[in-house]
This record gives structure tokens, sequence and C-alpha cells, in this order.
């Protein structure tokens, strides 16, 4: 299998983590979506990432498909998702409050970063800003013991896991450490572990400063 993107996505990330938990072997394509945007349409029509290219040649695209492949490829008492019920409703509503605060802090650095400086909308960023914070204060409030479904590492712990670097590495101001001790030690306790640290962004894996 050959995972595309980079690892400073956490959309990325999190796919790379759920395959070296599982014990899944893959190499990694790390083309850009900005530097190598027509190399990577070729791969995913939409021109985003990630994309896991299967040993057959098979195209996955979005990491929710991606993640769910990868679920059903190793079974139920392997899968990082619970199969069904309670806990399967728990953990997608951990996940979306993870995804969707990683889209408002990329549109946030998005704003920011690429947006000439005289076309930036204020309120639009302190609309993307307050929806973070709602959800980080979600989340403060759960505290995981040691992971958000228990004891074992997965998806929901994942998918948190790199949202809260992603926002320490792009968006800081919007997440200040102080203010959420109980998440503060997650993002600590998760990057502590192997498959988090073997996909740290590497220094050349940064989003352009213009475009």
């Amino acid at each position: 299998m050959i995972l595309v993107g980079q690892y400073d996505s956490p959309y990325v990330r999190r796919v790379a983590i759920s395959l070296l938990l599982l014990g899944l072997p893959f190499e990694r394509d790390t083309r850009s979506v900005f530097a190598d945007a027509e190399a990577m349409r070729r791969v995913n029509p939409l021109g985003r990432i990630p994309s896991l290219v299967l040993d057959d040649g098979e195209v996955l695209i979005d990491s929710a498909a991606i993640l769910d492949h990868i679920d059903q490829t190793v079974g139920p008492e392997r899968a990082l998702v619970p199969p069904s019920g309670a806990a399967r409703r728990q953990a997608l509503r951990l996940i979306a409050l993870g995804s969707g605060a990683v889209d408002k802090a990329g549109a946030i650095a998005y704003e920011r970063l690429l947006r000439p400086a005289d076309k930036i909308h204020q309120p639009w960023l302190e609309r993307c800003a307050e929806q973070v914070t709602s959800a980080l204060q979600a989340l403060e409030a759960m505290k995981a013991s040691p992971w958000f479904l228990g004891d074992r590492l997965m998806q929901p712990d994942i998918m948190i896991g790199t949202m809260l670097f992603y926002l320490q590495l792009r968006v800081p101001d919007v997440f200040p450490l102080q203010r959420y001790p109980a998440l503060a030690r997650f993002s600590a306790r998760c990057e502590q572990e192997p498959a988090f640290q073997e996909t740290r962004p590497a220094p050349d894996e940064v989003m352009p400063s213009g475009v």
C-alpha cells in the first residue's frame, strides 16, 4: 500500500498512525497538494489528501473511507472503531468533534496564510475560533482516562491527538495549553506513543506562505 500525503495534515497522519498501530505495512508518497497539485489530481481527482493506493492499484480517497477499509481488513476484534452500539456512537461523536475542530482550525490557518492581508475577513476567523473553542471545551470536560474509550488507544484518540498537535502547529493561539489542562496532558500522552512519534511532520512538510 502507498499512503499519499504529508504528515502535517492530521488526516494523513491519522491514517498512518492507524496503519502502524495495526501492523499494516505501507510506503509513502509525500507529494504536496500545493507544490504537486496536478500530480495529486492524477491520484485523487479532487487533489486532496490522503489517498491510499492498495496493492491491486485501487485508490481509496478520504481518510474516513480509508479508515473504514482498514477496520474491515483487520476485523471487528482489532478494529479501531467499535462495530456497533453505544460505544460506536460515542466513538463517532468524538471523531466528529476532532475532525470538525481540524476543519475550522484549517480554515483559520488558510485565511491567515493564503489570503491577502487586506482581504482577511475577521468575523469569519472569530466564528471559526469560537467553533474550535466550543469543541475543545466539550472534549476537556470528558477527560480521557487514559483514552477516550477506556484502556485501548482507538480511532477517537488518534483523531483528537492529531487534531491537538495540528492546533499547536498551525493556530496555537486558539489552543492555549493552560486553558485546557486535561487536553494538554492527553496530547502529550499521544505524542509519546511510538506511532505518533514516527509520524511527526518532517521539516519540509509545511504549508506555503502564499500562492
